[in-house]
């Protein structure tokens, strides 16, 4: 790490705490003028720094500017991650992704991550709020060797990564709406978009995107309160303070983990016991259709089994399924 890295990466673990220039010069073995450099190089970044004189540096408590370097410096993947690109905006990472995926430009891991999207996309065609400076926007490339029927389990396998990293950081109980979306306290606060190119010819995957979405800080000023009634964000639930490089790394960390095990399918049994849609009255809206079932179950290949009054099952790979309300 640069200098610079080293420096970010030490106030943002010792956030809260006034930090001196001559240990930091010390501890990096650097000059009390490269510090400063550093310093100021942080400052022209956005990165908000409070300096006092005899006390030193410290992060500001509002500050949590997308760091590559920090994010790269917490990861213990092989691939996923290891070239991150930052961006401040972009209509959206998973578009953004697609285009350079498609010029196979970038190895099998790259990650965008942007501040904030002004197209962001959510399945069915819809749209994905991105409020500036407040979530994490990102989009993975990954480049598959495994059999294409296991493409389906992408979206369930990432959504269970992803749960697993934020419970694990904030203590929260996620749940999964099937397929995709993740809620706390009954409101959704993290969305998954996977894409995929297939090779026809070749009968396997070209690339896949996985695009996340994930609400970090408070939205109570961001959105409006009809979206207020649906949606929330990590701090809203666990009211704590959340730092996104942090999140970022554990759920990159994560997803390498879960996909390179992907076809063993372990994942399901966590993915089921997550599930509040088993058990429910559903409507389901798939191929154009809109129909109402009973979803009784989730199966190894994360389609939804679902009992008509008829007594007839139906297993869906694809589509949405909308709880009943009482």
């Amino acid at each position: 790490m640069s200098t610079k890295e080293k420096v970010l990466h030490e106030l943002e673990n010792r956030k809260g705490e006034f930090i001196s220039g001559t240990s930091l010069a010390k501890k990096f073995n650097v000059s009390r003028n490269a510090i400063w450099k550093a310093i100021k190089s942080l400052e022209s970044l956005g990165y908000e720094i409070d300096a006092i004189t005899n006390k030193g540096y410290k992060l500001s408590e509002d500050s949590d500017k997308i760091s590559a370097g920090l994010i790269g410096s917490m990861l213990n993947t092989s691939y996923i991650g290891r070239e991150i690109e930052i961006l401040q905006s972009v209509d959206s990472t998973n578009t953004y992704a697609k285009k350079i995926a498609k010029k196979n430009a970038v190895k099998q891991g790259y990650t965008i991550i942007s501040e904030t999207q002004t197209e962001g996309k959510g399945r069915m065609g819809r749209s994905f709020e991105s409020p500036a400076n407040t979530g994490i926007y990102m989009s993975i490339i990954l480049r598959p060797t495994f059999n294409i029927e296991l493409t389906q389990l992408l979206t369930s396998c990432v959504a269970t990564a992803v749960a697993n990293a934020v419970d694990r950081l904030y203590g929260t109980d996620t749940k999964i709406k099937w397929v995709n979306d993740l809620f706390l306290n009954g409101k959704k606060y993290c969305g998954i978009l996977t894409e995929a190119s297939i090779s026809f010819e070749l009968g396997q995957l070209e690339y896949a995107i996985i695009g996340i979405g994930i609400n970090v800080k408070s939205l109570k000023n961001s959105l409006s309160p009809e979206i207020l009634e649906i949606a929330t964000s990590i701090e809203d639930e666990c009211n704590s303070n959340v730092t996104r490089n942090i999140l970022i790394a554990e759920v990159l960390n994560n997803l390498e983990e879960y996909i390179e095990n992907i076809e063993s399918r372990q994942f399901m049994t966590e993915y089921r016991s997550r599930s509040f849609i088993i058990g429910e009255t559903v409507v389901i809206t798939s191929n154009g259709e809109t129909k109402q079932a009973l979803a009784i179950n989730i199966d190894d290949n994360a389609g939804l089994v679902v009992q008509f009054s008829d007594g007839t099952t139906e297993i869906l790979n694809s589509g949405e399924a909308r709880i009943v309300k009482a």
